[in-house]
């Protein structure tokens, strides 16, 4: 009876610790891929990181006599002082030598960035406009106007880059025309008002699908 047992016994052992291996098996497989996936995942993300930073450095280079840099909202300001006419949106001749010098500056740097495949650019020219501090129709009727106003600025200076022959590669940059009217983030207030007549430029790079490292 005793010899029965153990001839019972030793083949379920066996078939049992057979089974855990498997089990074991399967799930350090799994483990391993799961981890495979993951550190894969975290070289992307190191990857864009290093390209994010590689574009920042870049762009440290329109700081100067045409540019500079607010940190607290990330962009740059054109620091041409332009004096567009009440209600117009037409560049005085006298403004426009410089305003084309200020984007020879901006093709230079951002074309000098690196190309890397998957990367792309939007180039925003933004342009603003100030309000009447003692017309309260500016916070109410004049609203949309004032978007439209600030658009055909920041259009209106596109173009005169675009007849100078300031133009940008399509495979890599799209430009963006826009206008932040009598609102927006970081505008001069008070005294300071009339000087929210200007431009800003942000380049912001549109990251797409960074091939996964080979591990």
């Amino acid at each position: 009876m005793k010899q029965d047992n153990k001839d019972f016994f030793w083949p379920s052992y066996v078939d049992l610790m057979t089974a855990l291996f498997i089990v074991m098996l399967v799930l350090f497989v799994l483990s391993y891929k799961l981890f495979q996936d993951k550190q894969s995942e975290l070289l992307v993300q190191v990857a864009q990181l290093r390209k994010i930073q590689e574009i920042e450095a870049a762009l440290k280079g329109l700081e100067g006599k045409y540019f500079r840099f607010d940190p607290q909202n990330k962009r740059h300001e054109l620091k041409v002082n332009v004096t567009f006419d009440k209600d117009s949106w037409v560049i005085k001749q006298k403004d426009k030598e410089v305003l084309y010098q200020a984007g020879l500056t901006l093709k230079k740097i951002i074309e000098d960035i690196q190309e890397d495949q998957g990367v792309k650019y939007l180039v925003i020219i933004e342009g603003m406009a100030a309000r009447d501090p003692y017309d309260p129709r500016f916070h109410v009727e004049k609203r949309d106007y004032g978007y439209e106003l600030s658009y055909n600025r920041a259009l209106a200076l596109l173009n005169l880059w675009q007849a100078r022959n300031i133009k940008f590669d399509q495979k890599r940059f799209e430009i963006i025309i826009a206008g932040s009217g009598f609102y927006g983030t970081g505008r001069y207030t008070g005294k300071r008002e009339y000087e929210n007549k200007r431009f800003l430029i942000q380049v912001i790079p549109k990251i797409g699908q960074i091939e996964r490292a080979t591990l």
